[in-house]
């Protein structure tokens, strides 16, 4: 099967911020549940298991938090870095 680079479809930007924040919140989300649980109970067996239970509750709650904050941190950049 010939498939092009164009052949599969895109989101539309309009939901930019959400994708934004899916990925902001999935990327973060699981990386601090990664630092939490070493620091809780240290990397031993069951740790990946202990990384994933943790990420299954951090990731929802991290999507909200991004949604929330974005336009916040928007407004602080657009604030205090110059145009151009």
């Amino acid at each position: 099967m010939n498939q092009t680079k164009n052949s599969f479809r895109k989101i539309p930007k309009k939901f930019t911020p959400y994708v934004f924040a899916f990925f902001m919140a999935g990327i973060m989300a699981f990386l601090m549940s990664m630092v939490i649980v070493a620091a809780n109970s240290g990397v031993q067996a069951g740790y990946i298991l202990h990384v994933l239970h943790a990420y299954s509750l951090a990731m929802p709650v991290a999507f909200c938090c991004v949604l929330i904050v974005r336009p916040i941190v928007m407004h602080l950049v657009a604030t205090l870095v110059e145009a151009h």
